[in-house]
C-alpha cells in the first residue's frame, strides 16, 4: 500500500502540479500587491477614492453593500490587466520573435540556452564515449 502511494507521490506530474501551485500562489501574492500598492493608488488619483466599500443603500431596512462589489469588481479588472500587460504579451511577443527565428532558418544556438542539466548530460555523455573508445 505504501510503495504504490509512493509511486504515485513520486511521478514526474503529481511533482510538477505541486510547484505550479506553490509557484502560482506566490505569484498570486507579487499580483495583488502590484494592484494593492501601485495600481489601485494610481485610480485613487484619477477617482479621488482608493475604497469604495462604505457605499450602501437601503431598501426595506436591508443594506446592500455595493461598493464591496465595486471593490472587487476593480480589483478583478486590474488583476486581469496586470497579468496580461506583464505576463501574456512579453511572452506572447517573445514566442513570436522565436517562430520569426526558425521561419529566417537562423541557427539556434544550444550552447545560449542550454540548462545546467543539458549541459551534465552532454558532459556525462562525453565521459561514456571516452569510456567506450579505451
Amino acid at each position: 500500500m505504501l510503495k504504490g502511494f509512493k509511486e504515485f507521490i513520486m511521478r514526474g506530474n503529481v511533482v510538477d502540479l505541486a510547484v505550479a501551485v506553490v509557484i502560482g500562489v506566490a505569484f498570486g501574492a507579487v499580483v495583488t500587491a502590484l494592484v494593492k500598492d501601485l495600481l489601485t493608488p494610481i485610480v485613487a488619483a484619477i477617482v479621488g477614492k482608493p475604497d469604495f466599500s462604505n457605499l450602501t443603500f437601503t431598501i426595506n431596512k436591508s443594506k446592500f453593500f455595493y461598493g464591496d462589489f465595486i471593490n472587487a469588481a476593480l480589483q478583478f479588472v486590474l488583476i486581469s490587466a496586470a497579468i496580461y500587460f506583464f505576463v501574456v504579451l512579453p511572452i506572447k511577443k517573445l514566442t513570436e520573435m522565436q517562430a520569426r527565428r526558425r521561419a529566417a532558418g537562423e541557427p539556434q544556438d544550444v550552447a545560449s540556452i542550454s540548462s545546467d542539466e543539458a549541459i551534465l548530460l552532454r558532459e556525462i555523455r562525453d565521459l561514456l564515449a571516452a569510456q567506450r573508445s579505451v
